[in-house]
């Protein structure tokens, strides 16, 4: 047989379902070091890792998500389901392309799919270091714009050898190129900003952002927050949205 007949039986061939003789066919193909065939076999396998890697082992408890998020004074939102449903859009999008019968370009699905589950990776690794910080017995908690109902307010979450948490509301969304730059601050906020990485606030003006590292508490760092271009800047270039001191 020649590759443009083969060209449906490549996945099957992949999953170890491909019926005779189109299974031998593709082995002989790639016996004679065929490239076509080594190029779609190779696809065919990256789909499948896809597939297989495509749902999380574990996921956090909706106990720790509702303690977090409530936390600053907003709605919670349903983080809990999203490795399920990261794991039903690869697979919806695999049988239209499968199924269909049309003619797809197979490396912009694959990008597609990719993209939506480094999205779901990166997601869910926010919420494993939130909860580790979170969780943690010497981890410092405080709050700021209590009793406040336009600025913005929330929590501060700090822990010496894991880093800062910080959850927020009311941070309305910035101006074109600009975003939120957080802050440490040494000294009781006397020192030399050190730069914590920089974030934007959802549409409902919540926000979650985490730096990870050893925080010197001896120090008795201030967390701050301005508004800065958004690849950040190595130093505060606007005044502080507010600033929290940790003890």
């Amino acid at each position: 047989m020649k590759c443009e007949e083969l060209r449906d039986q490549y996945e099957l061939y992949v999953l170890g379902v491909a019926d005779e003789p189109e299974r031998s066919e593709i082995r002989e193909h790639l016996k004679r070091g065929c490239e076509v065939c080594m190029a779609e076999v190779k696809r065919a396998r990256r789909m499948s890792a896809l597939m297989a890697g495509s749902v999380p082992a574990a996921a956090p408890s909706p106990k720790l998500r509702r303690r977090i998020l409530a936390s600053a004074g907003y709605e919670q939102k349903r983080f809990g389901t999203a490795p399920f449903l990261a794991a039903a859009l690869l697979l919806s999008l695999f049988a239209v392309f499968y199924f269909s019968g049309r003619e797809r370009d197979f490396a912009h699905l694959a990008t597609r799919l990719d993209e939506e589950l480094r999205s779901q990776t990166i997601e869910l690794t926010r919420l494993n270091e939130a909860f580790a910080i979170l969780n943690a017995a010497d981890t410092s908690v405080t709050s700021f714009g209590a009793g406040q109902a336009q600025p913005p307010k929330g929590k501060v979450f700090v822990n010496p050898s894991q880093g800062v948490l910080l959850i927020a509301s009311n941070l309305p969304p910035t101006q074109a190129g600009k975003a939120y730059e957080m802050w440490v601050i040494p000294n009781g906020g006397k020192g030399t900003p050190i730069p914590a990485g920089v974030f934007q606030s959802n549409r409902d003006g919540s926000a979650m952002h985490i730096r990870r590292g050893a925080v010197d508490m001896s120090s008795k760092p201030v967390i701050a927050v301005t508004v800065e271009p958004e690849g950040g800047s190595p130093g505060p270039t606007s005044a502080p949205l507010f600033g929290v001191g940790v003890q």
